[in-house]
């Protein structure tokens, strides 16, 4: 009987070293919109939780008055998951709009509530009837990852606070679906350059999320807008169908961030086509932006050409779909290392990963690496320890979780993912034009021995 049985192969239930928190820190998707408050109907420490991992020990990003440890929270217990939890979560609400003075308020549900049934919808429904600007989000940490949490808050918002639509649209405006708020450790920064380069070469565009945008009136203008332009492998993707399907308002959908000249030129070049405008401003843009950008790789060629010792020639990338195929895109296309391990960390969709797999197929000419879809950060590490990075001084990109191998490795660890607890970030980005250039000075004072 025993040559009978199939050898059973098990998937482990837990991870360890997680690179993401779960769906309720989507609440934090509302903090980084302007006048936006989150509600939190968990548990106590969740949203505890999910600020030390996407703004604190995720290069001590901070954050703003209603986010942070500030977030007002139901901190379900017991006594709510005997009795119920919708009184006080009705009392939370009563004192929230009392206290804060917001724009839009969301409620974002844990675990605990969406198991025991407490019917937030109802709660809510009566201070929407009343014409306070609240809405609600599912966002139970069993739905998956920050990343699904995101999209489910976003969906919510569009539902019940945008509404419906059935005016022209504006040729020129833009809707921007780009990083996740928070989760990307320089995702303030990489706003501001993606916007930049959008407003420069022509274009209106409705900034959702960030320093730069127009809070809550911008949401309103959603439905407004000519296209969604949506920049990810696959986060925000979801969001751009519904809006097509709610709107008749068609996507454009570009996998890879745009990282260096080359890079940034092809992207601007794809979206003015696409839009269909007049491409003189843009390519001015190009033109001068060109020009800058290779000034001062000029200048970076002789340091590049002389301090030959102890560079390093192969590389390696943990981290989210986005960044690891950004990243792993421009140094093996544009600095010329060689990609030796590309781990993705955030768990895609099945729907996703056949595309993402053959981005990495083609991340340059003849340059070619098989990425591996890992979520455990142990096995990440384990897989990362195997490596060979020959006898060159390996380059990691990756988060703290990656420093114990890095350490054993005598490897250069840059920290550009959670958690990253070894860098203070304020406005940085490593994206478009003006951050790849930031991003190559990150890497070579590294070499050099500078922090």
């Amino acid at each position: 009987m025993a040559e009978n049985i199939t050898k059973i192969h098990k998937k482990s239930n837990t991870i360890v070293h997680p690179h993401y928190a779960c769906a309720i820190g989507g609440a934090y998707s509302v903090v980084a919109i302007k006048g936006g408050i989150p509600i939190a109907n968990c548990g106590p420490g969740c949203m505890y939780k999910q600020y030390f991992f996407l703004g604190f020990e995720n290069g001590f990003q901070g954050s703003i008055s209603t986010g942070g440890g500030n977030v007002p929270s139901a901190n379900v217990g017991e006594n709510d998951v005997v009795f119920g939890g919708m009184n006080k979560l009705d009392d939370l609400i009563k004192s929230t709009l009392a206290i804060y003075d917001g724009d839009l308020f969301v409620v974002t549900t844990g675990c605990t509530g969406e198991l025991v049934g407490d019917d937030v919808g109802s709660v809510v429904r009566k201070y929407q009837e009343a014409g306070y600007p609240l809405v609600y989000a599912d966002t139970g940490g069993f739905k998956g990852s920050n990343l699904i949490g995101h999209e489910i808050v976003v969906n919510a918002i569009i539902d019940q606070f945008v509404g419906d639509y059935k005016g022209k649209k504006r040729e020129g405006l833009i809707n921007l679906w780009f990083e996740t708020p928070y989760f990307n450790t320089n995702w303030r920064g990489d706003y501001i350059e993606i916007v930049r380069i959008l407003r420069a070469i022509g274009f209106d565009v409705n900034v959702l999320f960030g320093p730069q945008s127009g809070g809550v009136e911008e949401w309103k203008n959603i439905p407004k807008a000519q296209f969604n332009l949506v920049i990810s492998p696959w986060v925000s993707v979801g969001i751009a169908k519904y809006l097509e399907e709610k709107y008749d308002q068609p996507y454009l959908h570009i996998p890879v961030i745009p990282i260096g000249e080359e890079a940034t030129t092809a992207f601007i070049r794809q979206i003015v086509e696409y839009a269909g405008i007049n491409s003189d401003k843009a390519e001015k843009f190009i033109a001068e932006e060109s020009e800058l950008y290779y000034y001062f790789l000029d200048s970076f060629s002789h340091f590049f050409a002389e301090y030959w010792y102890g560079l390093p020639s192969r590389f390696a990338v943990v981290g989210d779909s986005a960044y690891t195929l950004a990243y792993s895109k421009f140094l093996a296309d544009q600095i010329g290392l060689i990609p030796v391990k590309q781990i993705i960390t955030d768990n895609p969709p099945a729907a996703f990963r056949e595309k993402i797999r053959y981005e990495f197929r083609q991340l340059s000419d003849g340059v070619s690496v098989e990425v591996e879809f890992i979520e455990d950060g142990y096995l990440a590490e384990k897989s990362l320890a195997e490596a060979d990075f020959g006898s060159s001084v390996p380059l990691i990109l990756g988060s703290s979780w990656e420093s114990d191998v890095a350490r054993e490795k005598n490897a250069l660890l840059l920290e550009i993912n959670a958690p990253s607890s070894g860098t203070v970030v304020l406005n940085r980005s490593h994206i478009g034009y003006r951050g790849a250039l930031q991003f190559i000075e990150r890497i070579y004072t590294a070499t050099v021995g500078g922090k």
